[in-house]
Order: structure tokens, then sequence, then C-alpha cells
């Protein structure tokens, strides 16, 4: 796997288990009636706050162990990784971010209409949320598959 590849394998499996976490939280809510402000808010926050943590521990842990096994496989101290990009990858990252960015737009819309339709303002940006993970994991698998058809 290329530096690439392993950075959005590393995005693509956190965000998933962030919007099964989500998924999970929000159902348990709405089974025992306890979707309300200041719960939904706790969750947004703990989202957010794992979004960012865990993100960035996942990749640094990442690139540690890559470096290790890297070291181990070709018995240097210090092995040379490969973190250039080139207009291939730049090219798969833009196809990404677009899918990403309509996807978004089409949340967006969706929870737009919501609120439009009469649901408290609490629906609309819980799907904000959720469809802003939802563009996250698609840009990512977007991406990666495009590494793995060699795009």
């Amino acid at each position: 796997m290329s530096f690439q590849e392993k950075n959005i394998a590393v995005s693509l499996v956190n965000f998933s288990l962030i919007l099964v976490y989500l998924l999970i939280r929000l159902l348990q809510m709405a089974a025992s009636e306890t979707f309300t402000e200041s719960n939904d808010f706790r969750l947004w926050i703990i989202t957010i706050i794992a979004a960012i943590v865990v993100t960035v521990a996942a990749t640094i842990f990442t690139h540690i162990v890559s470096a290790i096994i890297e070291a181990i496989k070709t018995g240097e101290k210090e092995p040379k990784l490969e973190k250039t990009a080139d207009e291939r990858d730049k090219l798969i990252d833009l196809r990404g971010t677009s899918l990403a960015y309509s996807v978004s737009s089409g949340g967006a819309l969706i929870a737009m209409l919501t609120f439009v339709f009469g649901q408290p303002p609490l629906v609309m940006f819980t799907l904000l949320i959720f469809f802003g993970l939802v563009a996250q994991i698609v840009g990512d698998a977007t991406r990666l598959l495009l590494y793995r058809r060699g795009f």
C-alpha cells in the first residue's frame, strides 16, 4: 500500500466507526425518547472531538508502524517513506473531494427540507452532521477505489 492509500484507509475506518457510533446513539435516544437538545449536543461534541482526535492519533500510529515495518524489511535505520504527491494523486484527491462535496450538498438539501416540512431544528442539525460523516466516507472510499484501480 502506498503512503496515500494508508492515510485514506485509516480515515475511512475511523469515520466509518464514528458514523456507526453516531447511528447507534441516535437510535438509542429515539427508542428511549431522550432525543433532547442537551443529549444531542453532547453527542455532537463527542462525534466532532472523536473525529479529530482519533483520526490524528490513528494516522500517527499508522505512520510509526509503517516506518517500523519498512525498517525491518530493508534493514535501514531511517527508511525512506514515499510522501510525495504527483498529478495522479492530486487528481484522485480532487475526484474524491468533488464527490464528497456533492454528497454533503445533497445532505444539506435534505436537512433543510426536514426543517421546511416542520421538523425541529435539532433534526436538521443532526442530519447535517450525519451527512458530513457520510460525505467523508464516500470521498475516502472513492479515493481508495481509484488508487486500487490504478487510475
